[in-house]
């Protein structure tokens, strides 16, 4: 039989019990739009992931201090503290690669003024660090240089701290207080939202590195240091040459390991997305159970067909058919079963997505590729647990068959 022929039966077979039919595809079409739905909200989550990382800066580098031991055990990164702004005035000065170089210090304080008072992080950095980071201001300036090198007592606020400490005023201007520090406010950042860890990037004020370090703080060792390059075909070559630049400005020698560490953009969205990618692939294998759940009841009812049609079958063999016809009709019957539920499944897994999207504001994302898969796997179900019941079709005895009641 041709397979247009072949088709044509088993979509008549196929409807002629309709409810049966849509009881058997029920376990793949839940199957199916579950696995949809786990894998838009796993992929739009890394797409949000990969968007927060890129909102970090551009073409950035992160150096950071090394770990320590103690006793033989490691105390983990950033345990071991060496660096110094001294080490950014030799990336800046020596690197044939990097835009922009900024130290940054970090304190934690509170900030007096304005409608109240607001507990935030005060960043100590260079004027390299807005273009680094990418970051714009919605009102005012950044610090120049001069108020760099001499520690002035000026403040850039994060947009969460200008909302909740001047909810109805313009802060540029305004004077604070930052540990009983008069400190005067010259501009205001844009948004940029949360991390990709969810720390608000917002909750934070820069000022320069030298009056954090001086006058807000006692410390000597900076957090870490940031740095850009020219192009993004640049990064990994700076890296290479950042690193030997830090063990020269640390004096190690050849033996001693690294006291620092330095990452790429690319890096931490791998370490971030990382956990989110295990995740999808759990979430779309516990969803897989039902496409397999959903094979079984095809099974079931491909069995169920070959005992009720036994009869036409015997008379299909009898008048020429051979077992390999019989074997192809059920099991073309049992694909497109399967291919019909797979594609109600993507339907409802996609309005389903969007409708999770609307609902909760998750980010979501539906590939072509995971439809495609998603149909590709419906048929493989309609294969695999389909050709044991055509074959037991086709392995039977007609004259049997015909003597079936």
């Amino acid at each position: 039989m041709r397979a247009t022929r072949l088709i044509k039966v088993a979509l008549k077979s196929i409807v002629k019990n309709k409810m049966r039919t849509l009881l058997t595809m029920l376990g793949i079409i839940i199957g199916v739009g579950a696995v949809i739905v786990m894998v838009a909200i796993g992929e739009g989550a890394q797409s949000q992931i990969a968007a927060q990382i890129q909102n970090l800066g551009t073409n950035m580098l992160v150096i950071t201090p090394g770990s320590s031991n103690a006793g033989g055990v490691s105390q983990g990164s950033g345990s071991f503290n060496r660096l110094k702004d001294t080490d950014a005035d030799k990336i800046m000065a020596e690197s044939a690669y990097v835009a922009g170089v900024s130290p940054v210090i970090f304190t934690r304080t509170q900030i007096v003024g304005g409608t109240g008072n607001w507990r935030s992080t005060i960043h100590g950095v260079t004027i390299d660090y807005p273009v680094i980071r990418n970051w714009e201001l919605t009102s005012g300036r950044f610090f120049d240089a001069s108020e760099q090198r001499t520690g002035k007592k000026v403040l850039v606020l994060g947009a969460t701290i200008a909302e909740n400490l001047f909810p109805n005023d313009d802060p540029v201007g305004q004077r604070v207080l930052v540990r009983n520090v008069p400190v005067e406010v010259i501009g205001v950042l844009a948004k940029k939202g949360q991390t990709p860890e969810g720390n608000d990037q917002d909750d934070v004020a820069l000022a320069p590195y030298l009056t954090v370090q001086r006058r807000l703080s006692n410390f000597t060792f900076i957090r870490q240091i940031l740095a850009n390059t020219y192009s993004s075909n640049d990064i990994e070559k700076a890296q290479v040459e950042l690193k030997a630049i830090m063990r020269e400005a640390h004096g190690l020698a050849a033996w001693e390991p690294d006291d620092f560490e330095i990452k790429n953009q690319d890096q931490l969205s791998e370490a971030a997305q990382g956990t989110t990618e295990v995740m999808t692939m759990l979430l779309a294998a516990i969803a897989s159970i039902s496409l397999l759940v959903g094979g079984i009841g095809i099974m079931n009812i491909m069995l169920v067909s070959v005992t009720e049609r036994t009869r036409e079958i015997g008379i299909r063999m009898a008048i020429g058919a051979r077992g390999s016809d019989v074997l192809t009709q059920f099991l073309i019957e049992s694909i497109v079963m399967s291919i019909f539920g797979g594609a109600l499944g993507v339907a409802i897994g996609i309005g389903g997505a969007r409708i999770l999207a609307s609902f909760t504001g998750w980010s979501t994302a539906v590939s072509p590729e995971i439809i495609f898969i998603a149909l590709a796997f419906s048929a493989a179900v309609g294969i695999f647990f389909g050709f044991y019941p055509a074959r037991k079709a086709a392995s039977l005895n007609p004259i049997d068959a015909l003597r079936f009641e």
